[in-house]
């Protein structure tokens, strides 16, 4: 073989070789930076910009996509120690030309978080509220979403800014009573007995914790490499002592039935979406906001846990923008009457 193509073989093979071995050593030494990577790139593919607001000295983190026009935009609230980018599953299958907003709640992520903060319910509402106004969001009226305590906030917000609303979508909303206790309740009682409340099934603190953790969201069953179990705990332990303080105050009765003491002053039209074999919040919430709201579409997913979004996110995107179509189609029948 010619020398200089013999060395072309070997340029090109050094030039491979780096990236795969860069690739390997973050998977292996530093999985939480890939894990950052990968939102980054998916983010990138999806359209989904970042971008800041302040209101006094107050800062929100939100990711975007489109502009507002004749259709509502949609505003999207994530749950307990989550943030913006858990919607890109869902935003994947949503049409590009809607406006989409992914706001990280108080405390998380990019958003600002203080000691001094109002972390209730209703505290988080009044932030919502301000970020809403910051991007003056509620020129028109928008929908609403929102997932577990994120659904908490949904339902509260709808109820104390009805003018800002044209429609509600709850995905298994955290703040209901149930009449059975949920796998979670009860784990979170035998902790109570034994004292060891620090130990909250929500907020994992080593691998281990995390595969258990993703066991009680999800009904399906994700294959997680051990290195990838440990990469998600590294992204949350900082912030592990802030989830617990945040966990106290919105299972505090201030905050616990929130969502309840406030379903019957929603007006707007509104969809409940939840997974049948929901570990975290038992499914029978559904038929509480179903019989005490106007106008409220329930949906129950077979074969889906707590983690809608992640496990159902075709159908869930689905399932809103079928709503919102409907609701179109009624508005444009009430018009011609």
């Amino acid at each position: 073989m010619d020398l200089d193509v013999l060395n072309m073989f070997v340029i090109a093979g050094g030039t491979l070789a780096i990236p795969i071995l860069a690739f390997v050593a973050s998977f292996l030494l530093w999985p939480s930076a890939l894990i950052r990577i990968y939102y980054w790139y998916w983010r990138r593919a999806l359209g989904m910009q970042v971008r800041y607001a302040n209101y006094d000295d107050y800062q929100f983190c939100y990711s975007y996509r489109g502009r507002p026009g004749y259709r509502p935009s949609i505003l999207m609230l994530h749950g307990f120690s989550a943030h913006k980018d858990m919607w890109l599953s869902i935003v994947k299958f949503l049409p590009k030309n809607l406006h989409l907003v992914c706001v990280d709640m108080p405390g998380h992520e990019g958003t600002t978080r203080s000691a001094l903060d109002d972390y209730s319910i209703s505290g988080q509402a009044k932030r919502i509220h301000q970020f809403v106004e910051c991007i003056k969001l509620n020129r028109k009226p928008f929908h609403l979403v929102g997932t577990s305590m994120g659904g908490n906030v949904a339902g509260v917000y709808a109820a104390q800014y009805p003018e800002d609303i044209c429609s509600l979508t709850l995905i298994c909303p955290a703040g209901l009573p149930s009449t059975t206790d949920s796998k979670f309740i009860k784990q979170l009682r035998e902790l109570q007995e034994s004292e060891s409340i620090d130990r909250i099934p929500l907020i994992p603190s080593t691998p281990e914790e995390m595969a258990d953790m993703l066991k009680l969201c999800s009904y399906v069953r994700f294959k997680v490499p051990q290195q990838i179990l440990q990469g998600l705990v590294d992204v949350r332990i900082p912030h592990n002592d802030f989830y617990r303080k945040l966990f106290l105050e919105i299972a505090d009765e201030k905050s616990r039935h929130s969502l309840h003491e406030n379903m019957s002053k929603i007006k707007a039209p509104t969809q409940v979406i939840w997974g049948k074999q929901d570990q975290v919040l038992d499914v029978s919430g559904a038929s509480v906001l179903a019989s005490a709201i106007p106008d409220c579409h329930m949906y129950i997913l077979e074969n889906c846990g707590h983690s809608v979004v992640v496990e159902r996110p075709r159908k869930t995107a689905n399932l809103i923008l079928e709503f919102l179509a409907l609701l179109h189609s009624m508005d444009n029948n009430k018009k011609q009457a």
